[in-house]
C-alpha cells in the first residue's frame, strides 16, 4: 500500500491541529488575564457589574527626599508629681495630678533618609493647661479641696526619627522616636489663689509614637498617637504651702496628631 505525501496527513489532522492550537492560545492567555485581574483588583457587585477600581495614590511620593505639611492635634497632659519630704513629715496636705485636655497646632518638615527612615522636625505651638489638686490632711471634700492651675502657651521643637514598613497599596504603619524641647511663651495667671504654684518656662522630653500612613490621589493623611514625658523638673520653689508639698514636677502628655503632608 502506498504511504500517502505528508501534505495529505496534515489536510486529513487540520481540524485536530486547529483545535490544540486554540487550546494552547487559552492556556497562555489564562496566566496574563489573571495578572492584569490582580493589578487593577476590581470590585464587582452582586449582579457582576464593576463597582470600583483599587489603584494606588501617589504612586512616586517616596521618591522625593523632602516632603512639608501641616498637623492639628488635641492632647492630654498632666505633671508627674513627687510629694516633698515636708510634707512626709508635717503631713499637711496630699497633692494628685489632674489630666486637662489642650490643643497644638504647626508645621511639618520630613526629610528621607533611607528607604525605610526619614528624618522630621515638627516646630509647632502647644496651649497646654495642667492641674494639680491638694486637700489638707484630714480635709472635709466639701469644701477643702483646692485646684492649684498652671497654663500657657508653648513653642515645641521635636526633633524624630521615623521608621516606617513596605507600603501596602495605599497603607502602611510606621513607629517614631525622639527628643522635644518647649519654651514657654505665655502664661494665663487669672486668679491668684489658683495661680500660686508655679512652673519653669523651658521644659525637654523624650517622645515616641505610632501611626498609620494613608495614601489619598492629593495628599497623605497620617493619624498619630504620640506620647512625652518630661525629662526637666518644671517645679519653681516657693514658700506658698503648695510649692513646698512638692519636690518634683515633669510634663507627661499623650497627643493624637493629625497630619497632612
Amino acid at each position: 500500500m502506498a504511504t500517502p505525501h505528508v501534505r495529505y496527513k496534515l489536510h486529513l489532522h487540520r481540524s485536530k491541529i486547529s483545535r490544540l492550537a486554540l487550546l494552547a492560545l487559552v492556556a497562555c492567555g489564562l496566566p496574563l488575564a489573571a495578572q492584569a485581574q490582580k493589578s487593577s483588583r476590581a470590585s464587582k457587585g452582586n449582579r457582576g457589574q464593576v463597582k470600583s477600581i483599587t489603584v494606588d495614590n501617589l504612586p512616586g511620593y517616596d521618591d522625593k527626599w523632602f516632603h512639608p505639611g501641616m498637623f492639628i492635634a488635641p492632647n492630654f497632659s498632666r505633671y508627674k508629681i513627687e510629694q516633698s519630704r515636708a510634707y512626709t513629715q508635717a503631713r499637711n496636705v496630699s497633692a494628685n495630678s489632674i489630666i486637662s485636655p489642650g490643643l497644638s497646632v504647626g508645621f511639618i518638615a520630613d526629610a528621607r533618609l533611607a528607604p525605610n527612615f526619614n528624618l522630621r522636625f515638627t516646630p509647632g505651638a502647644s496651649f497646654v493647661t495642667r492641674q494639680v489638686e491638694f486637700k489638707p490632711f484630714g480635709y472635709s471634700p466639701a469644701d477643702s479641696i483646692l485646684t492649684q492651675e498652671i497654663g500657657g502657651t508653648q513653642i515645641d521643637l521635636p526633633l524624630l526619627l521615623k521608621f516606617k514598613s513596605d507600603r501596602r497599596r495605599n497603607t502602611r504603619v510606621y513607629v517614631v522616636g525622639g527628643v522635644r524641647s518647649s519654651v514657654g511663651v505665655g502664661n494665663r495667671r487669672k486668679d491668684p489663689a489658683r495661680n500660686l504654684l508655679r512652673a519653669t518656662a523651658s521644659d525637654f522630653a523624650i517622645e515616641y509614637g505610632v501611626g498609620l500612613d494613608l495614601f489619598y490621589p492629593l495628599f497623605k493623611f497620617a493619624p498619630e498617637l504620640r506620647f512625652s514625658n518630661g525629662l526637666t523638673n518644671l517645679l519653681v520653689p516657693g514658700k506658698d504651702v503648695y510649692s513646698r508639698s512638692l519636690q518634683s514636677m515633669k510634663s507627661n502628655t499623650v497627643t493624637l496628631y493629625l497630619n497632612i503632608e
